[in-house]
């Protein structure tokens, strides 16, 4: 069901990973603009979470499997994050102790597998709605800008030339396709799984707008600045809601 559907929506994926890319050359990837685009992502984020995925998990009358697995999948990424570059550095001390060009081949690694997880998101997604897959679709493209932004930065800064780093980046999102397609047959193969991969979603997006996201926009010293993100945050989460008039 919807396969073509999914693999369209996996390609989106790459094309807004490849735009993402364009726009750090077009505007130098600005830190007043990568912001705004934090702001707006971590809000569609939360907004997918609280206005379609976590209702959407509650009307199947999951019970309490499906909540630990977003628990789970929370700790899992924090695990996997912290001890195995799961993402990069944000800079500072730590990242002194890897290897430049280290640091990049393990970013791409982390994101390679992070796409892959995606497209089996929203495979998961459409196998309960189709309004479910478009939502998610889109929360999944839209913090996609900010980090392949980010993940580019990381390339570059590990001595990556800028073609190459755009290639490697692609290949790395391309594994959303891989993910769409895996999903699609482990759902239509196994009975009951879905709930699952929803509440990995769930945890998922939730430890990246929280754990990721909102602290970069908490630690702005700007208090006008802090504001402008701050409305981004509430636009991206208006947005979902809105959007969820739509979809329902």
């Amino acid at each position: 069901m919807y396969l073509g559907i999914i693999i369209g929506s996996a390609v989106l994926i790459v094309v807004v990973a490849l735009l993402g890319g364009m726009l750090v050359r077009r505007i130098g990837g600005t830190r007043e603009v990568l912001l705004r685009l934090v702001g707006f992502s971590s809000g569609a984020l939360l907004g997918g979470v609280f206005f379609h995925l976590l209702p959407e998990l509650i009307e199947e009358g999951s019970g309490r499997g499906p909540l630990g697995v977003v628990l789970g999948t929370i700790v899992i990424y924090l695990f996997i994050e912290k001890f195995l570059f799961w993402r990069h550095c944000h800079g500072g001390e730590d990242c002194q102790k890897h290897p430049v060009g280290h640091l990049g081949y393990m970013n791409l690694l982390g994101d390679g597998v992070h796409n892959f997880l995606d497209g089996i998101i929203i495979a998961s997604a459409y196998s309960v709605d189709f309004g479910l897959g478009v939502v998610t679709t889109l929360t999944v493209a839209l913090h996609e800008v900010p980090q392949e932004m980010g993940d580019l930065g990381v390339l570059l800064y590990s001595g990556f030339k800028f073609r190459t780093a755009i290639i490697y980046n692609i290949l790395a999102a391309s594994s959303v396709v891989v993910g769409a397609v895996v999903g699609h047959f482990l759902i239509n193969s196994l009975v009951g799984v879905t709930q699952y991969f929803l509440s990995v979603a769930i945890g998922g997006f939730l430890y990246i707008a929280i754990s990721d996201m909102l602290p970069i926009l908490r630690e702005e010293t700007d208090k006008k600045e802090f504001l402008y993100n701050f409305i981004f945050l509430l636009l991206g989460a208006l947005m979902m809601a809105v959007f969820s008039g739509f979809v329902a």
